[in-house]
């Protein structure tokens, strides 16, 4: 049977991008293998594990779970984008010096997730960080560091102006 090549425009970390995808294939594998942009892993692939999250349309989704056609048209930002001319993001200075991350396979979602996060609430209580990465799994840290990361990084938005 003949897979139907659709083309595909997305504007992915501030630059638009356009290639031929598969109808079948995921957000999550046109981001690896067609754009080069590994920063997005695959764990579970069953959108469970969280480290495939992306940030679409500004809202964090599940990148396995997405088709890339699903995705055409949209904005995309990816692990590779919180970074502005190679300087570190609050939130990924705030990961770092905190030590919220240990083997790095979950950082790239747990980012995603908590910058998505962060521009809807940008001055969230402990209960409420917990609630919003409650979906992404950490098999190393225990999740208080990537907690007390967040809530320093909210810490450090507020006082930049960068709500």
């Amino acid at each position: 049977m003949m897979e139907t090549v659709h083309k595909i425009k997305l504007t992915v970390n501030d630059t638009l991008r356009e290639f031929t995808a598969e109808a079948r294939m995921t957000l999550a594998d046109c981001l690896r293998e067609k754009l080069d942009l590994t920063g997005t892993h695959l764990g579970c692939e069953h959108g469970v594990c969280g480290a495939c999250t992306v940030i679409v349309d500004g809202k964090s989704i599940r990148s396995c779970l997405m088709f890339a056609v699903q995705a055409n048209g949209s904005t995309v930002t990816t692990v590779e984008g919180l970074a502005e001319n190679g300087i570190l993001s609050p939130l990924q200075e705030a990961f770092r010096d905190n030590y919220a991350l240990q083997c790095g396979f979950c950082t790239p979602g747990m980012l995603t997730t908590a910058d998505a996060f962060l521009k809807e609430n940008p001055s969230p209580s402990r209960s409420e960080v917990e609630s919003a990465i409650s979906g992404n799994i950490c098999r190393c840290t225990g999740y208080i560091s990537i907690v007390d990361a967040i809530l320093d990084a909210a810490t450090r938005l507020a006082e930049k102006g960068d709500k």
